[in-house]
C-alpha cells in the first residue's frame, strides 16, 4: 500500500498569529502537467500515487484523503515594493499545505500557488494560469541543475477552468517545495504588525528550524539571523550574477531568509551582456536591472535589520551600530562571493577580481551574449592544448539557459496544449552543462528581430 504524505504545521502552531486556516478553491478537473520525480522521492512521495485521482487532488489542497492533517493556512507578510511599504500582503493565491520530513530529515514547506483566494487575495481571483505556473517549473528545474539555491516545483496540476486575464487562460495550480517560506517580509509583517515579542518567537523559530547551532552563541539571536540571512544572500546575488539570471522582483517579500531563489514569475535571462537589463514589464524605472541586484539585495537586509533592531540590544544606538555593521558588511562578502563564482567560470586557478571585471566590461562594450560567451572559453581553452582547464570550463558554464525566446514558444505551445517542446526544454535544462546532439536550438541567441522580451508577475 502506497503511503500517504503526513503533514504537521509547525510554523502555524509555533505562531499562530503570522498565518490563516483556509483552503483551497475546488478545482472541477485536475490533470498533471508537470512532475519532477526527483523532488517526489525526495519528499516520499510515490509518483503514482500523485498522478493518480486521490494525489491529484492532494496536489490541488484537497486532503481528505488524510484523515489526520492539519488545516491548511494562508501565511501573513509584510514588504517594500518597489521601495514603498505594505504592512500587509500575505499569500493572496496561495496556501501552505504542511511541512514534510525530506530524506535527509530535513522539515520543508509544501505550498500551493493558484490555489485560490484567501483573506490576503487584495482584489485578486486568485487562481493562476498554465503558462506561469509551467515557467516556475521549468525555471526552478534549470536554478536548481545549476547549483543554485531554489524552491522547487513537485508539480503543476491544470484545473480544467478558464483564468480571466487580458483574455481566457486555462488555469493551473503549482504544487512548491522550499525549506520554508520565511521571508525578510515576514520578519518586516511580525514586527510592524504584532511587536518584539511575536518577532522574537519568529526569530527563534527561524534558527531551530534552519541553524539550530546559532542558539548556542554568546550574540543574541535576531543579530545571528541578521548575519546568516547576509551571508546567504550574497552568495545567493553572486551566483545569480554568473548565471545571468535577472529576478525581476526583488521586494522584500521576494527575499528568503534561508537564500533560496522564489518566485519566478518575472525571472528572465540575459542574453547580451548589459547591466542595464531589465525584462519585467512593471519595473519601469530599472530598480530591479541585472547590475542592480546586489544594492538591492543590500537595501532589503538593511530593511530586515531595523525590524530586528529591539531584539538586537536594549540601547538603540549599540542596536544601530551592530546591525549596521553586517549591513555594510554585506558589500565585502558579496565582493568575494562574485570574484570567486566568476574567477570559476573564467577558468582561472585563484579568484582574480581585476581579470574578472575586465572581461566583464569586454562583454558589455561588445554586447556579447552571456551564456555563449563564457561557454565559448572552453572551445578556447581546448584549442590552447588545455584541455583540462576546458573540462572545468564546461562544468561551470551552462551550454543550456532558459534562453527567454524559447521559454515563451514553449509555453505558447503548452497553453495550446502541446506539452511535448516544454519536455523537452526540461529535459535539456536538466542537465545544462552536457552538450547533447539534437538540442542545437536551444542553446542559440534569439533570432534577429526577435522583439524585446517582457516578463510578467503572472497574476
Amino acid at each position: 500500500m502506497t503511503p500517504l504524505p503526513h503533514l504537521v504545521q509547525g510554523y502555524a502552531a509555533a505562531l499562530p498569529e503570522l498565518s490563516q486556516p483556509w483552503e483551497a478553491a475546488s478545482v472541477p478537473e485536475p490533470r498533471l502537467l508537470a512532475l519532477d520525480e526527483a523532488v517526489a522521492a525526495d519528499l516520499g512521495l510515490d509518483a503514482g500515487w500523485l498522478a493518480s485521482a486521490a494525489g491529484l487532488a492532494f496536489l490541488t489542497g484537497d486532503l481528505s484523503a488524510l484523515p489526520d492533517a492539519p488545516p491548511t493556512v494562508a501565511q501573513a507578510y509584510a514588504g517594500h515594493q518597489f521601495g514603498g511599504f505594505s504592512p500587509l500582503l500575505g499569500d493572496g493565491r496561495a496556501l501552505l499545505l504542511g511541512e514534510l520530513t525530506d530524506a535527509a530529515g530535513r522539515t520543508v514547506d509544501l505550498h500551493l500557488k493558484g490555489s485560490g483566494r484567501t483573506p490576503f487575495a487584495r482584489g485578486g481571483d486568485g487562481k493562476a494560469a498554465v503558462g506561469p505556473m509551467l515557467r516556475e517549473h521549468l525555471m526552478s528545474v534549470f536554478v536548481h541543475a545549476v547549483g543554485i539555491p531554489t524552491t522547487r516545483s513537485l508539480a503543476v496540476v491544470a484545473t480544467g477552468e478558464q483564468v480571466l486575464r487580458e483574455v481566457a487562460l486555462p488555469g493551473a495550480v503549482l504544487a512548491r517545495v522550499a525549506s520554508s517560506h520565511l521571508r525578510v517580509g515576514t520578519v518586516q509583517h511580525a514586527a510592524a504588525s504584532h511587536g518584539p515579542e511575536v518577532t522574537a518567537r519568529l526569530v527563534r523559530y527561524a534558527l531551530e528550524r534552519h541553524h539550530p547551532e546559532l542558539l548556542g552563541t554568546p550574540e543574541p539571536p535576531a543579530l545571528a539571523l541578521l548575519r546568516s540571512v547576509a551571508d546567504a544572500q550574497a552568495r545567493l546575488v553572486a551566483q545569480w550574477m554568473g548565471v545571468g539570471l535577472v529576478h525581476g522582483v526583488m521586494n522584500t517579500d521576494n527575499m528568503t531568509l534561508l537564500g533560496e531563489t522564489i518566485d519566478y514569475g518575472p525571472v528572465a535571462m540575459l542574453e547580451a551582456h548589459d547591466p542595464q537589463a531589465v525584462f519585467s514589464s512593471i519595473d519601469t524605472q530599472g530598480r530591479y536591472a541585472y547590475g542592480n541586484q546586489p544594492a538591492i539585495a543590500q537595501w532589503n537586509l538593511a530593511r530586515l535589520a531595523e525590524a530586528l533592531l529591539p531584539l538586537i540590544d536594549d540601547d538603540a544606538d549599540a542596536a544601530v551600530e551592530r546591525a549596521t555593521e553586517v549591513v555594510t558588511g554585506f558589500a565585502q562578502t558579496y565582493r568575494a562571493e562574485h570574484t570567486a563564482v566568476f574567477s570559476a567560470k573564467l577558468g582561472l586557478a585563484e579568484p582574480d577580481a581585476g581579470r574578472v571585471a575586465e572581461y566583464l566590461e569586454h562583454l558589455t562594450a561588445e554586447g556579447l551574449d552571456h551564456t555563449a560567451s563564457f561557454r565559448a572559453l572552453a572551445d578556447e581553452a581546448e584549442a590552447a592544448g588545455d584541455p583540462e582547464r576546458a573540462a572545468r570550463l564546461r562544468a561551470v558554464n551552462p551550454v543550456y539557459v532558459p534562453r527567454n525566446h524559447v521559454v515563451e514558444e514553449v509555453l505558447a505551445a503548452a497553453t495550446a496544449g502541446d506539452l511535448a517542446p516544454f519536455e523537452r526544454l526540461v529535459g535539456a535544462l536538466r542537465e545544462p552543462f552536457t552538450e547533447r546532439p539534437g538540442l542545437d536550438d536551444l542553446a542559440r541567441t534569439a533570432p534577429e528581430g526577435c522583439p524585446p522580451h517582457v516578463t510578467f508577475c503572472g497574476t
